[in-house]
C-alpha cells in the first residue's frame, strides 16, 4: 500500500482543484445515500482531503477520519477543526488499532479500488460495527474499471496511475454477507452527458 501513500501525497496538492468526475459524483451519491439519517459515530475509511468530512460532521456527532495519505491528511485538517473529528494516518490492510469503540456508521469513499482482498477489509469492519450499522459504499463503477478507467492524475512528468484491482460487483456481496452484512441499497450514477455507462456505484449495507 506505501506506492498509493506516496502517490495520494503527490496529487493531494491539487486533488480539490482540478477536473476530477469520479471525485464529484461520488460526493453527491454518498450524500444521497445518507441524507435521511443521523448518526453517533462514524468511522470515515478514506477521508482524503476532507470533501466528504465536512459534510458529514452535520450528520454524525464524532467522526474517526482515516487516510494512508499524509499529504491527504494535512489538507484535510486545514479545512476541518472541528473537536468532533478524529484524524488519523493508516494502512487499513492492517491491524485496525485507530478504532475507538463500536461505530455505526462506516464509509468508504473511492477506496476498495485499491485494496485486493475485500473480505479482509469486511473481516476487520465486523469486529467494529454496532448492530444496526450502517456501511456506506462508493467506488468507481466495475464497468469503468473494465474499459481500462482507474484513478490517475496529471503531473509535470506525465500522467500517474494508481495501482487498482477490478471488484465484481458480486465479489462486494459475497464479502459482505460472509461477514454479517445486508445489501440496503445499490444506486448507479451516471455522467450528465453520458447516460450509458454509469461512472459511480454506490451501496449501503447493514450490519446484522
Amino acid at each position: 500500500m506505501s506506492n498509493i501513500g506516496t502517490a495520494y501525497d503527490q496529487w493531494s496538492a491539487q486533488y480539490d482543484t482540478n477536473k476530477n468526475r469520479t471525485r464529484d459524483l461520488e460526493a453527491i451519491s454518498l450524500r444521497s445515500a445518507l441524507k435521511e439519517h443521523r448518526f453517533e459515530k462514524c468511522l470515515e475509511i478514506g477521508c482524503g482531503t476532507g470533501k466528504n468530512t465536512e459534510w458529514l460532521l452535520i450528520k454524525a456527532a464524532e467522526i474517526t477520519a482515516v487516510d494512508l495519505s499524509a499529504g491527504m491528511l494535512a489538507k484535510a485538517k486545514e479545512k476541518i477543526t472541528s473537536s468532533q473529528v478524529h484524524f488519523v494516518q493508516a494502512d487499513i490492510t492492517r491491524d485496525w488499532d485507530f478504532t475507538t469503540g463500536s461505530y455505526d456508521l462506516a464509509t468508504f469513499s473511492l477506496v476498495l479500488e485499491h485494496i485486493e482482498d475485500l473480505q479482509d477489509i469486511f473481516s476487520k469492519l465486523s469486529m467494529v460495527m454496532r448492530t444496526g450499522a450502517l456501511v456506506y459504499i462508493g467506488e468507481l463503477h466495475p464497468f469503468k474499471q473494465y474499459i481500462g478507467t482507474k484513478a490517475r492524475f496529471e503531473t509535470n512528468e506525465g500522467r500517474q496511475e494508481l495501482t487498482c484491482f477490478n471488484h465484481h460487483i458480486s465479489e462486494f456481496f459475497k464479502a459482505a454477507n460472509k461477514n454479517g452484512f445486508c445489501l440496503q441499497e445499490l444506486e448507479e450514477w451516471f455522467d450528465e452527458d453520458n447516460q450509458e455507462l454509469p461512472r459511480i456505484i454506490s451501496m449501503v449495507f447493514q450490519f446484522k
